[in-house]
């Protein structure tokens, strides 16, 4: 109980730390400026232990907070910006008109270090370690905290979601995710398979004054003390604490020992270590190598038969290749090209494998099974179950305790060339068993045929019967079965006779409506008769493979009517309405927030349509009114799948409609082409709709430039006035919004080659990829 009193006190100790020493530290006036050239290349906290300014780096400087210590000392925190980097002739200064600023000046870029709401007045380092902005009535408008890079400080939290933490190597992430889940990855990792540390439930990971290392819930109590690092405090010395996720992956904590009242460093050693085998940690080791402990040691090997590329001297984070032989698909014998070693103890891969043979087999099976296979680059064998994989392979390890074995191909030494095969001829004396073989296949047709008939005439039958058990009985719904089946008069009481119309979709008009007895809302569609011409069994079966598509992000069809010439179809219910409701009526507004998290869920439902269902889908209608908003404001996109319901008349009438929208892309104006780089021009200009919160095309505007949304976007881009997309938000984060604008404008690109895939749209959105500035969206003349 003292213990969690303790931690709750210096909680809020800390969160006064920055205005208690406003007034006992240096301050920095405007117009201050450093450079490596002169003696001020550095801002100093008051102790003297901490530092903000240049320091050297390879064969230039960078910018960053360093706390004092052996050598060059330890660097704390360094701006979250691509590509920063300085040389002898920079210069980094607090401008008269408030903004934090590096100057380059061979080619006199600047660069925005702080962005900030409004100018600063004044600056200060801290001896927390923590470099803030001040406003002209002395309140905090930025701080280094805020924008942690590898480091937390004393002091220091991780909380809101998507806040994290990037090892110095840019190989590890550690971040905080919109569940209050605390995980621990390698950063190309976007599957989820790399997780190897992880917290659940928590709403903030706090260091305190104390050396305390804690997990709090959301109301702010402990719920799980990682770390204690207060007792190495001794006599006549003061502690500084520090948690860095390490170039290694380990996130740890870390103590520097200093003489009291003094600059002077004693030592400094690590206390604690999220993952105390370092093998554990996913991303150690490259591709096709492995993770093993030698005499305490974690260390990387190859598989046998690979070899490394670019092996440094710490022996880690190498990738491996191997040669392989390209002849495989076309050899007779693919099992003589290789040989198979084998092994032991290989504890996993995280990935799936892409066959899982179903029967028990022996271990030499496995291996020989792998051998034989031109997809298989190495096998697992457990148990008796043999998974053949692809490669690369990721995230091995070496563990005693386990009894996997390994297989992996290698070219063979001994490659025997095989002789071309002579063609066989059939000769005239073959007539009779010709002859023979024609009557037996064609009795074997006919009694095919029959059979088909047969089982057609039994199947309309039982059809015929179930429509009518199905138009007599009110079932409930089974949230197991994927689709179900209405009777017309059903939805006909759901909506009370199709009364509350709730909006026109793609393709008929939406109806409001409650099933009886369960109570759930519902909305029906029903379908306009131009798109429904087709026969009633492919109509169902184009039905049931739109249930099969299935995504958090995609609006879920579960049932459909057939009556007739009547169809509809039943969708689970969007009680906050379509994006543009929010987006184009002032009354309506959503937060800068949840405009970005829209734009990412629309995103990642798209890439579902076009990499990961069965059947690559292209939506072709990619709008604000398709894109609707549930109760928890989850994005989801509706109308999926319709271009291959609707018949071509209505898909040029519908086509002809929207081409002055703004939302077709220029090759399907021209000759009605249709690829996956539609979806991607479509959802560009929805992104700059969201952005701005208006249509992309406007008359109603205060100038002819502001139009066009994507040109009079790309010259705000240009110029530097992003401020003027935004003008009505006071929440603006503005890395994410050029982020957002970059992203945007390349989606939106005449040139179809230029647009990235939705991977890559997702990659570039989440900060994780790099985005090269776009040209023009449209194209000079």
């Amino acid at each position: 109980m003292a213990t969690i009193t303790l931690l709750l006190l210096f909680a809020v100790l800390s969160a006064n730390e920055v205005r208690a020493q406003k007034y006992d530290s240096n301050i920095i006036n405007l117009g201050s400026f450093l450079s490596p050239k002169t003696n001020s290349t550095s801002w100093i906290s008051p102790s003297g232990l901490f530092s903000f300014g240049f320091y050297p780096q390879d064969d230039g400087f960078a910018v960053g907070i360093r706390l004092k210590g052996e050598h060059e000392g330890t660097i704390v925190w360094t701006p979250n910006l691509n590509n920063l980097s300085a040389s002898s002739d920079s210069v980094m200064e607090l401008t008269k008109d408030g903004q934090l600023v590096l100057r380059n000046e061979p080619k006199q870029r600047v660069v925005v270090i702080a962005n900030v709401s409004e100018p600063a007045d004044s600056a200060s380092m801290l001896d927390s370690g923590n470099f803030v902005l001040y406003s002209k009535n002395h309140t905090v408008i930025w701080k280094s905290f805020d924008h942690p890079s590898d480091t937390l400080l004393a002091g220091q939290n991780l909380t809101s979601a998507g806040q994290q933490l990037i090892s110095a190597n840019g190989h590890f992430i550690l971040r905080m995710d919109t569940d209050s889940n605390l995980a621990s990855f390698p950063v190309n990792d976007q599957r989820g398979e790399g997780i190897y540390w992880f917290e659940g439930a928590i709403s903030m990971l706090n260091l305190n004054l104390t050396g305390f290392l804690c997990l709090l819930d959301y109301y702010g109590k402990p719920t799980k003390v990682l770390a204690n690092s207060s007792n190495h405090l001794r006599r006549n010395t003061s502690l500084i604490y520090r948690a860095t996720l390490d170039l290694d992956g380990n996130f740890r904590l870390y103590v520097h020992t200093f003489e009291k009242n003094s600059t002077r460093f004693v030592n400094v050693q690590p206390v604690w270590q999220s993952n105390s085998n370092q093998c554990e940690v996913k991303g150690f080791c490259g591709f096709n190598s492995y993770c093993s402990t030698n005499r305490g040691k974690a260390v990387c090997e190859c598989y046998p038969g690979f070899v490394p590329i670019n092996r440094n001297q710490n022996i880690t984070f190498f990738d491996c290749y191997q040669r392989s032989q390209d002849d495989c698909k076309t050899s007779e014998d693919p099992k003589m090209l290789y040989d198979v070693v084998h092994l032991q103890h290989v504890q996993y891969w995280s990935l799936l494998p892409y066959w899982v043979i179903p029967l028990e087999m022996e271990l030499d099976a496995c291996g020989k099974s792998c051998q034989e296979d031109c997809d298989c680059g190495a096998a697992l064998y457990e148990d008796g179950r043999c998974k053949k994989y692809r490669l690369p392979l990721r995230y091995g390890r070496i563990q005693q305790n386990v009894s996997t074995t390994a297989f992996f191909k290698l070219p063979s030494r001994n490659i025997i060339p095989s002789k071309p095969k002579k063609p066989e001829v059939l000769v005239d004396d073959k007539k009779n068993l010709i002859l023979t073989l024609v009557i037996t296949l064609g009795s074997i047709s006919f009694a095919g045929l029959l059979f088909a008939m047969s089982i057609f005439f039994i199947y309309n039958r039982q059809v015929h019967s179930y429509r009518k058990l199905s138009a007599s009985a009110n079932l409930g719904f089974n949230e197991d079965c994927s689709l179900r089946i209405f009777s017309f008069n059903e939805l006909v009481n759901a909506t009370e006779n199709f009364t509350e119309d709730i909006g026109r979709g793609s393709f008929g008009v939406v109806y409001k409506g409650e099933i009886q007895g369960n109570n759930r809302r519902i909305a029906v569609k029903k379908l306009d008769d131009v798109v429904v011409d087709e026969g009633e069994r492919e109509f169902q079966a184009e039905i049931t493979t739109i249930a099969r598509t299935y995504h958090r992000n995609l609006v879920q069809l579960i049932g459909y009517c057939i009556d007739g010439s009547r169809k509809l179809l039943v969708y689970e219910y969007m009680s906050n309405g379509s994006l543009a409701d929010f987006l184009f009526k002032a009354e309506m507004h959503l937060s800068w927030k949840q405009r970005i998290k829209i734009a990412l869920d629309v995103a990642r439902g798209i890439l579902y349509l076009h990499e990961e269902c069965k059947v690559c889908i292209v939506h072709c209608n990619i709008k604000p009114h398709n894109i609707l908003l549930d109760e928890m404001w989850t994005a989801k996109i509706s109308d999926f799948g319709f271009a291959r319901l609707s018949i071509q008349e209505h898909s040029r009438i519908r086509s002809s409609n929207e081409l002055t929208s703004g939302y077709v892309a220029p090759e399907r104006q021209k000759d009605a082409s249709t690829s996956i780089k539609v979806d991607i021009y479509s959802y560009g200009v929805v992104l700059l709709e969201i952005i701005c919160c208006r249509r992309n095309i406007d008359v109603n505007v205060a100038t002819e430039e502001e139009i066009m949304l994507s040109s009079w976007v790309y010259n705000c881009f240009v110029k530097g006035e992003l401020n003027k997309l935004v003008e009505l938000d006071e929440d603006v984060e503005w890395r994410t919004l050029e982020r957002m604008v970059k992203v945007a404008l390349w989606c939106v690109q005449e040139d179809l080659s230029l647009r990235p895939s939705m991977k890559n749209v997702i990659l570039m959105l989440e900060g994780l990829k790099d985005i090269p500035i776009p040209p023009s969206p449209i194209p000079l003349a």
